[in-house]
């Protein structure tokens, strides 16, 4: 029997590859250890193989030192630049088969339907890495049964799969009467007004399951147009603004200033939709940035102006929510 380390380098949701290794060494009769640090407690055993996933690119560090601390270990996912495959690693042509019991406190079920993408945006690996937009998984394939009905999706372009694919998919969650959260986003800038209305007839709720949510983005000003277009079939079918998270990516077009950014997020706000900031890792403002993402995040643009919060940054009670 080996002992097998899992380590859990980032995001906030249960780690897909690291569910399908502790699947896999399982049945193997493998001993399966999770660990969220790079570094070994005092405590850990010695270890006969040790994996890394990592989903973001700001990871490097946390990458680095889980390289020093096992030298040996296979470490993949977008963020580490190894984007190898769990099916390649354990020698299989495909392999769909979850381990949940590494997360215990994780209820629900999370998955694909599709992965690919339609668009091709420059600071997105996704078309790179999978490619055109194709269905995998049935929401059953996804579900556990004997869980709540919530349906966690990864998909990156839900509606970019084949027509006759999503229109299963929908119905599968009508049928059922599922909640389903589209936790990496709904691509509004090619909404239509059905798409919108079937939408508008979904449990959509946010990660957590607690609230209505959708979540998409507006990721440039040239966007503009397109954006509040799709925003508009969305409230025309029924989905109120409040109910969308948007996404904004600041910092990775050249030239953009400041008051380009300001004037993206008071668009948001004046629209009712929440203005979540995506700071550009590699902007040459990437200080300030993180500044104007941390007073829009945390609600303190509700306490002062953005100029203020620069000037008593650390003098702030952080909202209650």
């Amino acid at each position: 029997m080996a002992t097998i380390r899992l380590t859990h380098i980032d995001g906030a949701l249960p780690n897909l590859a690291l569910m399908k290794l502790a699947y896999w060494h399982r049945n193997l009769g493998d001993q399966v250890v999770l660990a969220r640090t790079p570094s070994p407690s005092m405590f850990e055993p010695i270890y006969d193989q040790v994996y890394g996933s990592t989903i973001f690119s700001w990871s490097t560090e946390v990458v680095r030192r889980l390289r020093d601390a096992y030298p040996e270990a296979i470490i993949a996912g977008t963020g580490s630049g190894n984007w190898q495959t769990v099916e390649e690693v354990i020698g299989q042509e495909e392999f769909e088969h979850y381990d949940y019991s590494i997360y215990p406190g994780y209820p629900w079920s999370l998955g694909f339907t599709q992965r690919g993408c339609r668009l091709n945006c420059g600071f997105c690996v996704v078309p790179k890495k999978e490619g055109k937009p194709r269905s995998t998984n049935s929401i059953y394939d996804i579900w556990r049964p004997g869980t709540p009905r919530c349906v966690c999706l990864l998909d990156n372009d839900f509606f970019g799969q084949p027509e006759g694919q999503w229109r299963c998919r929908v119905e599968e969650l009508r049928q059922d009467n599922f909640k389903v959260c589209f936790n990496q986003g709904i691509n509004i800038r090619m909404i239509t007004a059905e798409t919108a209305a079937v939408l508008a007839d979904l449990r959509y709720f946010d990660d957590q399951f607690q609230r209505h949510r959708l979540y998409t983005a507006w990721d440039n000003l040239g966007q503009e147009k397109v954006f509040f277009r799709g925003l508009e079939l969305l409230e025309n079918a029924g989905i109120p603004a409040k109910h969308l998270m948007v996404y904004m990516l600041v910092g990775y077009k050249v030239g953009e200033t400041m008051e380009e950014v300001m004037y993206r997020y008071q668009r948001l706000k004046d629209a009712g939709c929440l203005a979540f900031p995506m700071v550009y890792r590699d902007s040459p403002n990437y200080q300030l940035l993180r500044r104007f993402a941390r007073w829009v995040i945390r609600r303190y643009d509700s306490q002062c102006s953005f100029e203020d919060f620069g000037k008593k940054l650390g003098n702030f009670q952080q909202p209650s929510s």
